[in-house]
């Protein structure tokens, strides 16, 4: 089920209003992660001034190194941690569009879902956001204490972490929040595991910016097929 719904999602590519939303939301991962760098820059030259030497990026003058090649490698390097809020942000902004593609395409007898709403959906990605900062502030503890399993570490917190971030917005659409809980809660573990084939990619430079579209069109076939084994119907 997993692998079938990634490749059908990856096999939409060619959609023009999937590749429109895939494309906006590859655009959108790297002006934030650009801004973000920029912030970080900034504060460099605040706390450091301008005559700090740092590896990489060197003398610390923010514009120009903003646009240095050295930025650039640094900034892909911070994207392996940045990216995991950042396609939490972007999977919740374009959800819609990706999921309504994907049923569009795939289940077209399936009522179109509802919209969970701006205020709703606002509320969603900043609690998650919350609870995605603090889990990978306590992860720091578990990567000092065992760094060989650092990055296993990694994949399957925030596997589970996206995981279900990405099954309740998808299923949301049809089922509303409380169903959308009991069936993430039902089929906790094979989300588990989709999720953090999700967040492998993650911690691939580049390779992180596709993930958030994908991700999402992943988990509305995910929905569809496990509504299906259960004998629900989604409603719109």
């Amino acid at each position: 089920m997993i692998f079938a719904s990634f490749f059908k999602a990856l096999g939409q590519l060619s959609d023009p209003r999937f590749r429109r939303v895939f494309f906006l939301g590859i655009g959108l991962s790297f002006a934030l992660l650009i801004a973000v760098y920029a912030v970080f820059l900034a504060f460099l030259q605040w706390s450091l001034g301008e005559g700090a030497e740092l590896p990489i990026i060197g003398h610390v003058t923010w514009v120009d190194d903003l646009l240095s090649w050295g930025s650039f490698f640094v900034m892909l390097l911070l994207s392996v941690f940045l990216m995991v809020p950042v396609a939490s942000a972007i999977t919740s902004l374009f959800l819609e569009d990706v999921a309504q593609a994907v049923e569009d395409r795939h289940y077209p007898d399936v009522p179109k879902g509802r919209n969970v709403g701006f205020w709703d959906g606002l509320r969603d990605t900043v609690n998650f956001l919350g609870v995605l900062v603090a889990a990978n502030i306590l992860a720091l503890i578990l990567y000092i204490l065992f760094p060989p399993a650092a990055l296993f570490i990694f994949w399957a917190m925030n596997g589970f972490l996206l995981g279900r971030e990405y099954f309740q917005l998808a299923a949301m659409r049809h089922v509303g929040r409380d169903r959308a809980k009991e069936l993430r809660r039902a089929h906790i573990g094979r989300i588990w595991i989709a999720g953090t084939l999700m967040a492998m990619p993650l911690s691939i430079p580049l390779v992180n910016l596709l993930v958030p579209i994908l991700g999402a069109a992943t988990f509305t076939h995910i929905f569809h097929a496990v509504t299906r084994k259960s004998g629900i119907t989604p409603s719109g």
